[in-house]
């Protein structure tokens, strides 16, 4: 198989591929190495190369005599450096003190072990911001990911090496998490197709319970929806003990992509909730060229005002995560056996702890209550209205690198605040206020399925003039993911992605 044949084809194929004896797995590793050592110096998109452990883990499978079994028999893939352990390999989430400090994970996650079971063979783990805190991959650690489509522009975040990984063919498939819309956001920026999966679809044990309170989840970026589905076929379901569970599917996610979705009554929706930026004209037309796709299809499409309160969301969205981020570091502390020290931590992932610190319980717990009464809100619109809800994935194509992170007057304010320690401080001069609505400029449409945890997928249906990808989201009922698989299967024949590609180095 050469490069370009490999490029032809997704992880379903390869593995059928495998299974068969039409090709040896080694063969597609050495693929995927050729594709990672050629362009990952211009992408930084891989940070801990597992070539040498995907090889051992190929003969083990092979001494067992379960070389070709799993629908992923023999594929590279990547795993986004957060959240997912793989046993043997170092888990850093994007910070120092992790690098230096912890050792490689003595077992598998849930997520991992049953991706295993696919035939997956891990080839080395992708960058992340530090603890997936932002919707871009620039951390300090690592250095910034780049975009395949155009290297001075973000890939995304925070599966941001995970989506530039795949776009530039390096694998088919890697994992990501999503937490406020961090896979659909890498999946607009690179050109693919992200799933974020139903609240409690996915295991996230042994080790942890909800993920930031429920807003975040695990599944990955493909550049084929089966991929995605069979991915999905594969991790979903209970482990032991999970805090909460999604309703049962009728039958495999795979089987949904080629069945018809039938007539659905899409809502459109493009008056951004969160943030105080217009959506740019880019990602307007692609949200009006693919509405006139979907009634092309025989699908009702038709505007619709979504309740949600965006200052009010914001602010609770923003109490969590400050909350999570101070129990992480306070976590952090006490498996390493030392105090908390901010040169351990990026300015402002310290400064967001000491917001959090700051917080008393019946703030966030009522700002759990804000998030929870969006999602009744927006369920009983699903309920009465509209079947699908169509809205840009982002405001804007994918912006320069650099360009979302601190100014240098905010990052020195955020350094000085963390410097002497004061939380009340920090909340007085609402640092992270006037940081949140620069990111949520960018993102104000993704976070709010995050809070009421339904299945929402960007789908690559749009390139700029510029030849930059604008992807569309999607968003189903609770525990609905089969709807969304049957309508990116069928915009996925109607208006073919896969083999849209960006420039690759020779």
């Amino acid at each position: 198989m050469t490069l370009d044949e490999y490029d032809q084809h997704d992880a379903t194929a390869l593995g059928a591929m495998v299974s068969n004896g039409d090709i040896a797995p080694e063969t597609l590793l050495d693929l995927a190495a050729q594709r990672i050592a050629a362009g990952n110096p211009a992408l930084n998109a891989v940070i801990a190369d597992g070539q040498d452990y995907a090889r051992r883990a190929l003969q083990a499978r092979r001494a067992a005599g379960t070389e070709g079994d799993g629908v992923f028999a023999g594929v590279p893939v990547l795993v986004k450096d957060l959240l997912a352990t793989v046993e043997g390999l170092p888990t850093w989430h994007g910070n120092r003190l992790l690098q230096r400090a912890l050792p490689p994970a003595s077992h598998d996650s849930e997520f991992i072990r049953r991706l295993r079971r696919t035939g997956a063979l891990i080839v080395g783990k992708t960058n992340t911001p530090e603890f997936g805190l932002t919707p871009f991959t620039e951390p300090e650690l690592t250095g910034p990911t780049r975009n395949p489509w155009d290297a001075t522009r973000t890939a995304g975040g925070s599966s941001g090496g995970s989506a530039a990984a795949v776009a530039a063919g390096f694998v088919p498939l890697a994992t990501g998490g999503d937490g406020g819309g961090s896979i659909r956001i890498p999946a607009s920026c690179c050109g693919l197709f992200g799933l974020k999966p139903t609240r409690g679809r996915v295991p996230s044990g042994p080790d942890l319970g909800d993920l930031w309170s429920g807003l975040a989840i695990e599944h990955g970026l493909t550049r084929s929806v089966r991929d995605s589905a069979a991915l999905l076929d594969a991790v979903a379901g209970d482990d032991a003990g999970p805090p909460c569970a999604a309703p049962p599917q009728a039958r495999p996610f795979v089987d949904e992509v080629g069945f018809a979705p039938g007539r659905l009554r899409i809502g459109l929706c493009t008056e951004p909730w969160l943030g105080h930026v217009p959506v740019d004209r880019d990602c307007l037309e692609a949200v009006e060229r693919s509405a006139a796709l979907l009634r092309s299809l025989g699908h009702e499409v038709f505007e619709t005002r979504v309740p949600v309160n965006g200052p009010a969301f914001a602010m609770a969205f923003l109490q969590v995560l400050a909350a999570n981020v101070r129990g992480e570091i306070e976590v952090i502390a006490q498996a390493l056996r030392q105090r908390p020290r901010r040169q351990d931590f990026e300015a402002t992932t310290w400064g967001l702890g000491l917001l959090g610190r700051a917080l008393k319980g019946d703030e966030v717990i009522n700002a759990q209550r804000t998030i929870q009464l969006t999602g009744r809100r927006i369920g009983a619109l699903f309920e009465s209205t509209i079947d699908v809800l169509m809205t840009p994935t982002l405001a804007s194509p994918p912006p320069p690198i650099g360009s979302l992170k601190p100014t240098p007057a905010e990052q020195r304010q955020i350094e000085f605040i963390g410097a002497i320690g004061s939380p009340w401080l920090m909340r007085r001069l609402g640092a992270f206020e006037q940081l949140a609505n620069k990111v949520f400029d960018f993102i104000p449409f993704t976070a709010v399925f995050n809070g009421t945890g339904q299945p929402a997928m960007s789908v690559p249906l749009h390139w700029n003039a510029a030849g930059l990808p604008i992807g569309v989201q999607f968003v189903g009922r609770f525990g609905d993911e089969a709807t969304l698989f049957r309508l990116a299967g069928q915009l996925e024949q109607a208006q073919p992605w896969f083999d849209r590609r960006p420039p690759r180095p020779a």
